[in-house]
């Protein structure tokens, strides 16, 4: 029996095949292995994905790069001169976009977008339907362009469905569009349940004393410097491990203590042998604009590695997760340190046993898969939706 799925279409000779997806996006597909990713290489499993970055400006005249990251999923990087104004910027990746289109023989492409700046590009597009996935609430992330807000709105209008990536952004977005739902991030608890077992240290963590306190991700404006750098000074004899890149700030005002260790980036697949190394792991969020609407993929990552989560006061970390005393909240330092404390001295005994417990219980119903199907049951309808209003349409004869 076929299985289910939306963007089919009947061709010529009766042979089924899956109308392409471009997505658009502002995420570079080997920056941080994160949402985009794993939805994304879902789809491929079944249609032709065209991956477009935002562009980079390096080039004497605009071009595409082009790269096969896994089976039918294409990256696609535009290459552009620099200096040029927003607009012209906008009509050299309408050019591209549209060339793309026609090179590779799209038809009517689902159109799934993860930033309001692709709008000019993509309006003209003949396509299937609309996704927006909304993710962030980026027009309050440090060096957001002024447009972005404006454009927004136009792919409300655009939009066939709108999917966010949290309940708290769920709440605002769900005022300009009627067709809203809310898909916090997901996780691949067999990746990092392997974090579990018995995994070999890696060379860069191997010296690190215990008690290690970890956390993996972006260094940027969404990082509490203060209360890691107050943490650190705290207990000079934890050790704090941070991976992950240093994006939008100055690498210089991160607190340099003989307890903080910087490892860098490290892939998605190494990330379960450094959480098999730590003790307690910790989101150390700050609480400004740029987290205000956040609902942090690593949350369920910590967890289905089996490590204990102290956060800071995130929203939807906090009404998802601490309210089921599955993660520890504090805000100032000796707080943080206080949690960790209790974190700390609960391993090995029947209360960790019992959140364990609970922790496998919310895991056994949360799925990257099971969130892909969802969001693909409501792509169908929408899909479905378009096909009959356009049918019903009155013609005019001009």
């Amino acid at each position: 029996m076929e299985s289910p799925t939306f963007l089919r279409e009947r061709r010529g000779s009766g042979a089924r095949a899956s109308t392409d997806v471009l997505c658009l996006s502002h995420l570079r597909w080997g920056f941080v292995y994160q949402r985009p990713n794993h939805l994304m290489s879902r789809c491929a499993r079944e249609h032709r994905v065209f991956f477009v970055e935002e562009p980079i400006f390096d080039a004497d005249a605009p071009r595409l790069e082009v790269f096969e990251a896994q089976p039918s999923l294409q990256v696609v990087v535009p290459h552009l001169p620099p200096g040029r104004s927003l607009g012209a910027v906008d009509v050299m990746l309408s050019e591209l976009v549209d060339g793309l289109v026609a090179r590779e023989r799209m038809r009517s492409p689902l159109l799934w977008l993860y930033t309001p700046m692709a709008v000019p590009f993509a309006k003209e597009l003949d396509r299937a339907a609309v996704v927006y996935d909304c993710m962030d609430e980026l027009s309050l992330f440090h060096g957001a362009p002024p447009e972005l807000v404006q454009r927004e709105r136009d792919l409300f209008a655009m939009a066939d469905v709108v999917f966010t990536g949290g309940h708290g952004l769920w709440e605002k977005k769900k005022e300009h569009h009627p067709n809203v739902h809310a898909f916090p991030s997901s996780v691949d608890a067999a990746h990092f349940g392997k974090a579990r077992g018995t995994l070999e240290e890696p060379s860069d963590q191997r010296s690190v004393p215990h008690p290690r306190l970890g956390f993996f991700g972006v260094l940027d404006e969404r990082f509490d410097i203060p209360l890691i750098r107050e943490s650190a000074r705290a207990r000079p004899d934890w050790h704090f491990i941070l991976v992950g890149p240093v994006v939008k700030i100055d690498p210089a005002t991160l607190p340099a203590l003989p307890n903080i260790h910087y490892l860098g980036p490290k892939s998605y697949d190494e990330l379960p042998s450094y959480l098999a190394g730590w003790d307690v792991a910790i989101m150390p969020f700050a609480r400004n604009e740029s987290t205000r609407y956040i609902s942090p993929t690593k949350t369920l990552e910590y967890l289905a590695a089996g490590k204990p989560v102290v956060s800071t006061s995130i929203r939807d970390v906090v009404r998802t997760f601490a309210d089921k005393k599955l993660v520890r909240i504090a805000d100032r330092a000796d707080h943080f340190v206080a949690e960790i404390t209790q974190a700390l001295s609960q391993r090995g005994t029947p209360l960790e046993e019992a959140w364990r417990t609970a922790v496998d219980d919310l895991l056994s119903q949360t799925s990257w898969d099971r969130t892909w199907a969802r969001m693909h049951a409501l792509i169908e309808r929408a899909i479905s939706r378009r096909r009959t209003n356009r049918e019903e349409a009155p013609c005019s004869i001009i």
